[in-house]
């Protein structure tokens, strides 16, 4: 595969501390390469570096000529007032394409990723939709290389699965920053870790995400051995340069050297050993031996007249894992905060344990604040924090979290995502529950931390409600899920996939009859076509012309197979191109049909 993206030796800082240094990347044709990294090692930062968007303080940046590279990023903005479609047509103002082409490229990109109205308002848009929108705009410039950053955030779960299904049928090339482990393993064939940890400051293997956990386990073994190896010599070096100055003047200038330099080695080792701790998150049950915690018998709520849920039946007891799943909107919150006792629910009865305790972990981290700093939000009546029964120093309890003593006196506000997380969590474990209800906990959290969330989960003697996208966590911790579909049912299912496979055929039902309900209404006047937009017009005008002009494109890539001969590098560039092409013509056929069918009325 043909070298599209180099950078190499790139190092940047912020403040005292360098995120990364001697950090060298290389992106080939594509390649599906999931890009991971605990908090703060600069993923985000390294990504637009590679975009281009930010300079490194050293290395180099090397793009092949007439490589076309796209960036998402993690926020979504649009300019005020622009409509789905001209936010693609902006995207496209500087490409040398005829009008009639753009409008062509745009409408297939569109329906793509699921837009029906090309009028809609970008700003009316719901997060996960904006983040359509906002790959729509890469996807529509038609990259050789996309860079993504955390491209599932405010993705609902059925989003996540069709992200899923266009990148592993996507012909360019990607590097996407995730924490999501079943994501990862979805869509990535090699694995690149930026952490401190390693020498040179980043880890590559290919094949999947358990893959790349087995061989960066081994690595970290045999340097953690390395590093007692080494801790030894220093330790006899140490004694030997530390005999009486008789012997001192027969030791060798070489032999003194070797000394200082395995110290030198000492640290660093002990530098990136250090970097690969993980936060110490260990929730505290009350020892409470009540056979129900909570007993839910009928509930249902509506909100703004539209049933979200109803008629639930379910039993929370110690030892409980209970998953709620749905769309985005379908009442997961809501229910969450009915079993809390902070909403009441309009149909059915909820009754708790007397003096239940239980802690809410909610959505968005709502309960911090911000302009507090770390120290007082950790403790917020002293520097010490009682925990299982024992007296902690403020600094020593951040350090469990992975915050630096400097860390202390920042505020809230300049923390980020995943360091909140990690605070809200903190805060969480200083208080002894019955009841865990936790709305989203995963969302900005490293695997590390991830992994340390869920062997707490499991761990945890009390019961536990929780509301994520992060299947992994899901399935490996919760006993039993009940799925909203948005419309007020709800319903058990035995895991995450049996849901999905569910849901998918209900939408996919109800699409069914809303089509043929469509079509029957139009058949008392079928001589009668339905008028095409003006857009709609243009793209049908040109859309001849774009065909002939794909389709001499197919003959030009057809004479390259032909001349590449022997040559395996030049054939496979030559063959990979041809099949680009011939989906380009297929794309401008099905955009004529859809056209042409509503033009004449039959569709």
């Amino acid at each position: 595969m043909s070298l599209l993206l180099s950078a190499q030796e790139l190092s940047k800082s912020y403040g005292p501390r360098p995120l990364f240094d001697g950090l060298s990347v290389e992106l080939r044709a594509g390649e599906r390469v999931g890009l991971i990294g605990p908090n703060g090692a600069g993923k985000s930062t390294l990504l637009k570096i590679l975009a281009g968007i930010e300079t490194p303080d050293g290395g180099t940046r090397t793009l092949r000529r007439g490589v076309r590279v796209g960036y998402l990023a993690q926020d979504d903005t649009f300019e005020p007032g622009d409509t789905v479609h001209s936010v693609l047509m902006k995207a496209l103002a500087k490409e040398n394409l005829e009008d009639h082409e753009r409008e062509t490229r745009t409408a297939i990109t569109l329906t793509q990723v699921g837009f029906e109205d090309f009028e809609v308002r970008a700003d009316t848009l719901s997060g996960g939709w904006r983040k359509r929108l906002a790959l729509a705009r890469e996807l529509v410039r038609e990259p050789d290389l996309l860079l993504m950053d955390e491209p599932t955030n405010h993705l609902d779960l059925p989003g996540v699965v069709w992200l899923e299904k266009l990148l592993r049928a996507a012909p360019f090339g990607y590097l996407v920053a995730t924490h999501d482990r079943a994501f990862l393993r979805a869509v990535s064939d090699e694995i690149l870790e930026v952490s401190r940890v390693y020498p040179g400051g980043s880890f590559r293997t290919a094949g999947s995400f358990d893959d790349f956990a087995d061989k960066r386990d081994a690595f970290l073994e045999a340097q953690a051995k390395l590093r007692d190896a080494v801790a030894n010599q220093v330790r006899r070096e140490t004694e030997w340069l530390g005999r009486k100055e008789s012997a001192q003047r027969r030791k060798s200038r070489s032999r003194i050297g070797e000394a200082a330099a395995r110290r030198d080695e000492l640290a660093e080792l002990n530098y990136r050993t250090a970097a690969a701790g993980q936060a110490a998150i260990d929730f505290a049950g009350t020892g409470r031996q009540t056979k129900k915690l909570i007993t839910a018998t009928g509930i249902g709520k509506a909100l703004g007249g539209r049933s979200l849920f109803g008629g639930i039946d379910l039993i929370l007891s110690p030892g409980t894992r209970l998953g709620l799943l749905g769309p985005n909107g379908s009442g997961k919150s809501t229910l969450m905060k009915v079993l809390a006792g902070e909403l009441a629910p309009d149909a059915g009865s909820v009754t708790r344990a007397e003096g239940l305790r239980a802690v809410m972990f909610e959505q968005g981290r709502s309960t911090l604040d911000l302009s507090q700093p770390l120290r007082v939000a950790l403790s917020p009546n002293s520097d010490q924090v009682t925990f299982n029964g024992r007296q902690l120093h403020v600094g020593g309890w951040a350090q469990r979290f992975l915050f630096r003593p400097e860390q202390l006196d920042v505020e809230i506000s300049a923390l980020s995502g995943g360091e909140r997380a990690r605070v809200r969590i903190a805060q969480l474990m200083l208080k002894p529950a019955d009841l865990l209800l936790l709305d989203e906990p995963t969302n900005d959290l490293d695997i590390p931390s991830l992994e340390a969330l869920e062997d707490s989960l499991d761990e945890f003697p009390g019961a536990v409600v929780l509301v994520t996208h992060d299947r992994d966590l899901m399935d490996r911790l919760c006993t039993e899920v009940i799925g909203l579909d948005g419309f007020g049912r709800a319903k058990s299912y035995g895991s995450v996939g049996q849901w999905l496979s569910d849901y998918e055929r209900a939408t996919g039902a109800a699409k069914a009859p809303a089509a043929a309900t469509t079509k029957k209404a139009s058949t008392p006047a079928p001589s009668k076509p339905k008028k095409l937009s003006f857009k709609e017009q243009q793209e049908f005008d040109g859309i001849e012309a774009a065909i002939l002009a794909a389709e001499e494109r197919v003959a030009g890539r057809e004479a390259e197979v032909s001349a590449a001969g022997n040559s395996h590098v030049a054939l496979t560039a030559a063959c990979k191109a041809l099949e680009e092409a011939q989906a380009a013509v297929e794309k401008l056929y099905t955009r004529w049909q859809e056209l042409e069918a509503k033009r004449s009325g039959t569709a």
